[in-house]
């Protein structure tokens, strides 16, 4: 998820753990560091673009490392606050305590927050490197955001006199209802499948992978995209579309490049990464390698130029990431209508 929303959420639930154990404005702003922490990893350089994309989400978002870095974090914490030291060993060790609590679990809510997405969050790691995504939300969604930034804010703005309590009580209103918003979207998503899985059928599609995601901003209008053999399909579904049909457009996916190409290394870590939905395509002399999840047709987050065509093709140095050209204000106005369920074709 992004930024602000990550802050939120550890904000909150520091908050929450904290209670009146410390001022809250401590709880927030540790809450807020925590919960930016393991997004620092992006100012790691780990070598090319493709290195930079698929090792993000990686250790810094390991549910292992994080707990095993949250009592020593926890104690820092304490310690800086003067909350440790003041009322003996019992004491000391049951603000610690709750500390410990507070901050491993604004440590931890970021990488399950971010398995929501659609990106690929390496939960496991050092175990399993494997990219958990359940595809469910956008990377930025503010009927997510929104009820935690009430929350919180109500409680800062209360934290003195009698109406504490209802600070308290707003921001756990909040996490509730933004948690509420996440199993939606689950909900959203899953019966948006079985339409998805029932057109396809219909047009006599075998399925190889099958996503499906919410297009920007929203869990109203979702994005499916299936991949069977040496083609994908694209769909959008509206929850509001009066038939529960789905139209697909079909593209080549270039798999007549992947044997000139399997054997460089950013090849392989994109087909690894995004669990069989890419495609390879030439443009002039360039191979190129794209991730499916990402944008929609024409226009992807992650495109990569691999290789020169040569014969056979000469694989680039370092790979590099393609720009793209969206007509920002043309694709919103197509989201909105096709929200609202009206039949539009999607701005190629």
């Amino acid at each position: 998820m992004d930024s602000l929303s990550q802050i939120a959420l550890g904000a909150a639930v520091s908050v929450a753990v904290m209670g009146r154990r410390t001022a809250v404005w401590k709880a927030a702003l540790w809450g807020a560091v925590a919960g930016t922490l393991p997004d620092l990893d992006v100012f790691i350089d780990q070598g090319d673009a493709i290195r930079n994309m698929v090792l993000h989400r990686a250790e810094s978002h390991s549910l292992f490392w994080l707990t095993l870095f949250s009592l020593p974090f926890a104690a820092l914490v304490a310690r800086l606050q003067g909350d440790w030291g003041k009322t003996g060993k019992t004491g000391d060790w049951q603000i610690l305590r709750r500390w410990w609590l507070a901050m491993w679990l604004a440590l931890v809510t970021h990488p399950l927050l971010d398995a929501m997405t659609v990106y690929g969050t390496q939960l496991a790691l050092p175990f399993s490197n494997y990219p958990f995504g359940v595809d469910s939300i956008f990377i930025i969604d503010l009927l997510y955001t929104l009820p935690l930034l009430v929350g919180v804010s109500w409680a800062l703005a209360t934290r003195n006199g009698p109406r504490a309590h209802r600070g308290q009580m707003a921001n756990a209103v909040g996490l509730l209802l933004s948690t509420a918003y996440l199993a939606w979207g689950f909900a959203a998503q899953q019966q948006v499948a079985q339409v998805a899985r029932a057109s396809l059928a219909q047009q006599g599609i075998v399925v190889e992978h099958l996503l499906v995601t919410p297009t920007p901003f929203n869990t109203v209008l979702w994005r499916v995209v299936a991949v069977a053999g040496d083609d994908y399909f694209e769909g959008f579904y509206s929850l509001l579309d009066a038939r529960p049909q789905i139209t697909f457009d079909r593209f080549p996916r270039g798999m007549a490049l992947a044997p000139e190409l399997q054997h460089i290394d950013g090849v392989q870590r994109i087909v690894s990464f995004t669990q069989g939905l890419y495609k390879f395509e030439q443009r002039g002399s360039r191979l190129l390698i794209t991730d499916l999840r990402m944008g929609q047709e024409p226009n992807y987050s992650f495109t990569f130029a691999v290789a020169e065509r040569h014969s056979p093709p000469v694989a680039l140095a370092k790979p590099e990431q393609i720009e793209q050209s969206i007509d920002i204000p043309r694709s919103l106005a197509w989201l909105w209508r096709r929200a609202l369920g009206e039949l539009l074709p999607p701005p190629r």
